[in-house]
């Protein structure tokens, strides 16, 4: 694991591996999945924000962890204002993405957040000066058509929380936008550190102040899984595409949702509706387009 990192650092190169990239992301769709059952069960008792305090707070500790062997010199930063930027569009994609997880089945969220690389593309042609081609162009109208599947304004009621899905992911995309105009200068383990370090305050004040609760024993499993699962993801995916393109690494991420249908099937007794199974498709499908031909 340590040495992970250090080949991060020093921009150390792997032995591509299709099946070590497999590994590693499947480890990571896991840690997707616990972090929004963790998520769910702890809000049976305790406020949103507790949820990011929980995970930030866990995550911090092992990022701390791991600089005490590599160093902290790797942290430092001459863009803390854009770091700041960076976290608070962030924290509130987290918030988001719990409160869609709450009262949304987990197919339709992962669904719905699938959409994070489109509007990414959207935003980084906007913002960054990247280059929209015809085929990205069409990535981001079938993404959006998608999304319009789904939720199908003016035949069905939009809940809140699908609206929060859309905005979670479209906070993400904000935020990779950000995370690339910074990984140019900074160290992932440096973007890792204040996103914590930043994140943990920001949670906090509002964790407090909507009343802090303590989680009963039977739930503190969870706690301890929220902050496992959230720094997992992150490192595991960035393991994954060190053995192989993005092009193999990120099409892996839409098992998410048949996992995701089928726990939420065993424990949760929900359905997948069939309209979200199209628009995950369609929405999948402006991906693949996108990645193979953007």
């Amino acid at each position: 694991m340590w040495r992970g990192f250090a080949s991060e650092r020093t921009g150390g190169l792997t032995t591509p591996s299709k099946a070590r990239a497999l590994a590693w992301m499947s480890v990571a769709l896991f840690g997707f999945l616990a972090l929004g059952i963790s998520g769910r069960e702890l809000a049976r008792e305790v406020n949103l924000y507790q949820l990011l305090v929980y995970r930030n707070g866990l995550c911090l500790i092992i990022v701390l962890a791991i600089l005490a062997r590599s160093g902290f010199a790797v942290v430092r930063t001459h863009r803390i204002g854009r770091h700041f930027a960076r976290n608070v569009v962030h924290l509130t994609g987290q918030y988001a993405w719990f409160f869609a997880v709450v009262w949304l089945p987990l197919s339709e969220v992962f669904a719905i957040e699938f959409t994070t690389p489109i509007w990414t593309a959207l935003m980084a042609g906007t913002f960054l000066g990247e280059r929209i081609t015809a085929w990205r162009a069409g990535a981001i109208a079938l993404g959006f058509l998608g999304v319009l599947v789904i939720l199908r304004p003016g035949l069905a009621i939009v809940h809140p929380a699908a609206l929060a899905a859309v905005a979670a992911a479209v906070c993400f995309a904000a935020t990779y936008v950000i995370t690339k105009n910074l990984v140019g200068h900074d160290t992932p383990m440096a973007i890792l550190f204040w996103m914590h370090l930043m994140q943990l305050p920001l949670g906090l004040v509002p964790a407090v102040a909507s009343g802090w609760v303590n989680p009963s024993p039977p739930l503190w499993p969870y706690v301890v899984m929220i902050g496992i699962a959230g720094f997992a993801t992150h490192y595991c995916i960035a393991r994954a595409m060190s053995f192989a393109d993005a092009t193999i690494v990120v099409p892996l991420d839409f098992l998410r949702l048949p996992i995701g249908a089928i726990i939420g099937w065993l424990f949760y007794a929900e359905t997948l509706d069939p309209m979200v199974a199209v628009g995950a498709a369609i929405i999948i499908a402006a991906n693949v387009g996108n990645l193979r031909h953007g």
